[in-house]
């Protein structure tokens, strides 16, 4: 007897993740500062933002991380398209986090 209902809970806390993670970087985007509209006066507001946008990219890539390990167990599936798409959503997400972590560190706060 297996208990395949292990792997489809695994299955769906993962996805439900990656999707709080999707969100969590959605929100970081439209957040961000860059462009020519960007008013200059509040200056006061900036390190609120920065924190914002550091909490926000480093949410993203822990939970990126623990959607990953939900995702794919040890068992490979033979379905390997939909791990190929994930994957690429997951480097898409660390990715501009870490971009935007290095971004904040010497434009913004340097």
């Amino acid at each position: 007897m297996r208990n395949r209902g292990i792997g489809r809970g695994r299955m769906f806390l993962g996805g439900l993740l990656l999707l709080a993670a999707l969100m969590t970087w959605g929100i970081g985007l439209m957040m961000s500062p860059h462009g020519e509209s960007v008013a200059k006066g509040p200056e006061h507001v900036r390190p609120v933002i920065v924190t914002f946008m550091q909490k926000g990219a480093v949410g993203t890539i822990v939970l990126s991380a623990l959607s990953a390990w939900l995702l794919f167990p040890a068992r490979r599936p033979k379905w390997p398209t939909r791990d190929w798409a994930i994957i690429g959503l997951l480097a898409i997400l660390v990715g501009s986090s870490l971009y935007t972590l290095v971004w904040l560190h010497t434009s913004v706060l340097g």
